[in-house]
């Protein structure tokens, strides 16, 4: 079935999707009347509808558009943080949304039971962006094509999506599959030749979405494997077939064995929505709806996988399984895998590392707690997964400025919760500066409008992100987009000494790219507002009794960039990391050491990148390595932001020399911020954690906490 991208409603359709057909031999759409007409949530989309594309809230620079609220200007993440809860308690019926969902598409005779493979694109996706590419979702077992739905309204943000219908009575052959998949893949890559298509795949689905990245070397895919049955062999279900043949129903054993593996582990749950901070009562009572909602929906499962259909699917699995892993070798398509620690269907954890070690261009992301239908389990959105393992692409080649899409608010407070309890006891304390010179507290003083580029210290371990990320976004509306070391975005060879990339996931997620000249000509040209360290990891993984000083090239890398933009310059200061931890064991310590030393260089050569090697000396010596660091009673941080810099007009600064100068004054500025912090925290009353504690118990812990005298 050749699918163009127009869609209609088939008779018999359920209303809850629309459905992505081939036109009739004679090119025209011909939709039921009769359903057309009828009333319902979700509208009938034409060619036209479907190809033009919405944009979101975001403006140029990626913030949300500011709210007028009876007349004044609102932080869109206030507000929008406030209905986080509703989206969280909505979701959580997923399971239960699921089975009513599927029943309806059971009772609608085209739907449900009757005719061939389909496609479908619900309806409740949100208004996509500009260039988004297709997504196209592979099932499993269940062939229903809903394995999505808690994701349908965020993947619909950032994805063109389709899901595959396979009904009930229908005995398409896995290659049959393959080639109806095939066909819309290279159908839709004839339209837009330049964008790569998705494929989503779970369990049997994974080996569908394998086997046509195998036989479509030439074709941009991405692939996205969940639980792949790559592994059928060692599966539990492998004596399930031959039982089914020879036992008249499959209500006595084949049904409910399956349903008494497809759940995760429930205290896992308890554990992830108590990290979350969702009252202990709804946690209980989501536990207690789900332990309803499995029993209760019986006839739904029964229906969607008789006796027939279930021995089919099973004898599918084993011919699926073969071919997918006899065309690995085949597969070049960039590849994510999700692997449930808890599958009880298959050895998923296991599958996991396996294809990351044969596949080339292939990351894993595991779920220990997580059963066989991790999708629909509340352990992480698809959408904010894809963006944070750096996937998510709408061209040939990953561009980390154009292809970023800001969290969500929802996102963003899923990031920022399990960071809460840090930020509570650092209790950050942020001075910017205004026009006229005057030091205010807060970021009344920093520059609504971009290009800015912010030039500081990179404090210990770099423990000063999460509080300036997390107030410029909730003070100002203001999206950070950092310039980070290549560690956290590439490997050239496959992970075994250097840390997992998805320890990383948060950083990509909230706009670090990778630290270049070109990376920060695109930033500035998108009127980004820019973080920039010149002492990079050298500062951060400074030595024994090297905190606060700079470690900045001799070369003025970032003036001439920054004034061919017109950017505002902002230099700052942050100290407070000899309050919070001191280095006990450092660099110079383990290159004294030949094991340590002899690792150290391997971690080197695995990364395979390097920075600054044009640099002498200790600015170049951007090597990777743990320190040790004994903590200290959680101290107070302190930021102090300059007055910005302008550079629009100074056309002098396109020489060398004049560039050098703004750029050693900036220097200069960065320490004298550091050194005015350095002087007043000694007057705050509230440095210490103790004293912060009881002012907090006094007036409410998220009350503001003084400080010193400006």
């Amino acid at each position: 079935m050749a699918v163009n991208g127009a869609c209609f409603f088939a008779a018999g359709f359920p209303t809850t999707v629309r459905c992505c057909a081939k036109p009739s031999s004679s090119g025209k759409f011909k939709p039921n009347p009769a359903v057309a007409n009828t009333t319902r949530r979700f509208a009938v989309s034409t060619e036209e509808s479907i190809t033009t594309e919405t944009t979101t809230d975001f403006v140029e620079d990626g913030r949300l558009k500011n709210k007028v609220v009876e007349g004044e200007n609102i932080n869109p993440y206030v507000l929008e943080l406030e209905k986080t809860e509703l989206e969280y308690k909505s979701s959580r019926k997923s399971l239960n949304d699921y089975f009513e969902e599927s029943r309806n598409f059971i009772k609608s005779s085209g739907g449900g039971v009757g005719g061939p493979p389909r496609w479908f694109s619900p309806l409740d996706c949100g208004s996509r962006l500009n260039n988004s590419p297709l997504l196209l979702y592979l099932p499993g077992i269940d062939g229903v094509g809903l394995g999505l739905r808690t994701h349908h309204s965020t993947l619909g943000k950032i994805f063109n999506l389709w899901c595959l219908h396979i009904p009930v009575k229908d005995r398409t052959s896995f290659l049959g599959l393959v080639k109806l998949v095939e066909r819309t893949v290279r159908s839709e890559n004839h339209r837009s030749p330049s964008k790569p298509i998705y494929l989503v795949g779970e369990s049997l689905g994974a080996c569908l979405a394998l086997a046509v990245a195998a036989r479509n070397p030439d074709i941009d895919l991405v692939l996205v494997l969940v639980n792949p049955a790559t592994c059928f062999e060692k599966s539990q279900l492998q004596p399930l077939a031959p039982l089914l043949e020879i036992m008249p129903f499959q209500h006595q054993f084949g049904l409910p064995y399956i349903l008494s593996l497809m759940t995760g582990d429930p205290l896992k749950m308890v554990i992830d929505n108590a990290r979350k901070g969702v009252p202990l009562l709804e946690i209980v009572e989501g536990l207690s709806q789900d332990a309803v909602v499995i029993p209760s929906n019986l006839d739904v499962l029964a229906a969607l996988l008789p006796r027939e259909t279930l021995l089919w699917k099973l004898n599918m699995l084993k011919v699926a399984s073969k071919f997918a892993n006899s065309h690995l070798h085949a597969v070049k398509a960039q590849t994510l895998v999700l692997s449930s620690g808890r599958d009880q269907l298959l050895p998923s954890e296991e599958e996991g590392q396996r294809l990351n070690r044969v596949l080339p261009k292939c990351q894993n992301r595991s779920y220990s707690g997580s059963g066989h239908f991790l999708l629909l389990e509340d352990v992480f959105d698809l959408a904010t997964l894809i963006k944070g393992s750096a996937f998510y692409r709408r061209g040939a080649h990953q561009d980390y400025v154009s292809d970023y899409v800001p969290p969500t608010p929802l996102e963003f407070k899923q990031i920022y919760e399990p960071n809460r309890l840090f930020l509570l006891a650092i209790s950050s304390v942020m001075l910017s500066t205004l026009e006229d010179g005057k030091i205010v507290r807060g970021l009344a003083g920093i520059p609504s409008e971009g290009p800015v580029l912010f030039v500081g210290y990179h404090m210990l371990m770099g423990f000063e992100l999460a509080p300036m990320v997390s107030n410029f976004l909730l003070e100002r509306n203001i999206f950070l987009r950092g310039l980070a070391h290549p560690v956290l975005f590439i490997r050239t060879q496959k992970e075994r000494l250097l840390p997992p990339l998805s320890q990383f996931d948060t950083f990509r997620a909230m706009g670090a790219v990778p630290v270049s000249g070109t990376n920060l000509y695109k930033l500035l040209a998108s009127k980004a507002h820019v973080l920039l360290y010149p002492g990079g990891g050298r500062e951060a993984s400074h030595r024994k009794g090297e905190q606060y000083k700079l470690f900045w090239p001799e070369q003025s890398e970032f003036v001439r960039m920054a004034a061919r933009f017109g950017a505002k310059i902002v230099p700052f200061g942050v100290v407070g990391e000899d309050d919070f931890g001191e280095v006990v064991f450092d660099y110079d310590d383990q290159m004294r050491i030949p094991f340590l030393r002899d690792y150290i260089e391997a971690v080197a050569d695995e990364l395979g990148v390097r920075v600054r090697t044009e640099e002498d000396g200790e600015v170049g010596n951007q090597n990777m390595h743990r320190l040790g660091i004994l903590p200290k009673f959680p101290g107070r941080f302190y930021y102090y932001f300059g007055k910005p810099i302008e550079t629009e007009g100074m056309h002098e600064l396109r020489d060398r020399e004049k560039a050098h100068e703004l750029y050693l004054q900036i220097k200069s500025e960065v320490e004298k911020c550091i050194g005015f912090l350095k002087e007043k925290r000694e007057t705050d009353p509230y440095r210490n954690i103790l004293a912060r504690l009881s002012y907090q118990a006094t007036n409410g812990s998220t009350s503001e906490v003084p400080t010193f005298d400006i």
